[in-house]
């Protein structure tokens, strides 16, 4: 690598204006031909400037995920083979090195990187295990509101209020709710904000609140149990693969889908307007939700900043097939 004594020598001029025209010292009165010069001998002799020369020696970022479900899940749910695809591409294009753990486990791998993301919930013990891996530490598909840690989420409550709104402006008087529930000590926040508000308006009964998990077996399983009985004419399902039972479920049991039973989900996933009747959902940009953790934890891990900032994916319902 050429130093800044070969480019004086070169370029026919002192060793401290080579310096002071390649640090562009702006009280340096020179010819531009001079500068030109000297800029040009230095690319040819391929210099680099100290800070150049800093800036690439500086180490690479190291980033853990950490998933708080099973591998398989993502099999079986697109939504969270998508957030970890927006994760692991936006850490490529930042040329963030990454470590994918699952089942909320710290990864024995490393022992130590930049920054965590923590995907899904995660009880307190969980958290304790994390800290010692990263300080900095961000939320994707979760809220937190008891710690300072920054968050990229859907606004489930939203949603939850939207279904209600739709089906009551359809004059619908009586609607139900199928959903999962990841921590046991803690109801789903669609589930919540449904009930909440569904008792409000007056359309919503414990009766119609069904809980398995996120799987299309477990939508299967609910919706048969529901439709054993007097059945709600509207239903809110908590994700898209749970949907995917459901629709099983009511088929066989003989019913006209929206004519008897309507229902309305969420994720939107590749398969949903492919089901018959095509699903009505809400469109999550769970790709989005991954890279913009990433964004970030980049951004605090090289700022240092200590005010959590939450961040709310827009989310959108593509009526289809399954509601009137």
């Amino acid at each position: 690598m050429a130093t800044l004594k070969e480019i004086a020598a070169e370029a026919s001029v002192s060793l401290a204006t080579v310096s002071r025209v390649l640090n562009d010292d702006p009280s340096l009165s020179v010819k531009e031909e001079t500068k030109r010069r000297i800029f040009e001998i230095a690319e040819k002799l391929e210099y680099k400037s100290s800070h150049v020369r800093k800036a690439s020696q500086k180490q690479k970022l190291h980033f853990m995920a950490i998933y708080n479900y099973r591998q398989d899940t993502e099999v079986n749910d697109p939504y969270y083979l998508s957030i970890r695809h927006g994760i692991e591409t936006q850490c490529e294009r930042l040329g963030i090195q990454l470590t994918n753990s699952y089942e909320g486990k710290v990864s024995n791998k490393v022992k130590q990187v930049d920054g965590v993301l923590l995907v899904g919930g995660m009880a307190d013990e969980q958290i304790e295990t994390v800290k010692p891996v990263s300080s900095n530490i961000v939320y994707v598909d979760y809220t937190d509101y008891n710690r300072s840690f920054d968050c990229v989420d859907i606004d489930l409550t939203k949603i939850s209020k939207e279904v209600i709104n739709f089906f009551t402006e359809q004059g619908v008087d009586r609607i139900g709710f199928i959903g999962g529930q990841d921590d046991i000590n803690k109801p789903d926040i669609r589930e919540q904000a449904f009930y909440e508000y569904g008792m409000l308006k007056g359309v919503v009964n414990n009766k119609d609140i069904y809980r398995g998990d996120f799987t299309s077996s477990s939508g299967y399983k609910l919706a048969t149990e529901m439709l054993k009985g007097d059945y709600p004419s509207a239903l809110f399902i908590a994700s898209d693969s749970i949907a995917i039972g459901v629709l099983r479920a009511i088929h066989e049991k003989g019913l006209s889908i929206p004519d008897d039973i309507a229902l309305i989900s969420v994720n939107d996933i590749p398969t949903a307007k492919f089901t018959f009747p095509s699903l009505s959902t809400f469109r999550i940009h769970s790709e989005l939700m991954g890279s913009q953790g990433v964004n970030l934890l980049q951004e605090r891990s090289r700022d240092g900043r200590t005010i959590p900032i939450r961040v709310y994916v827009p989310s959108k319902l593509k009526l289809r097939d399954t509601t009137k």
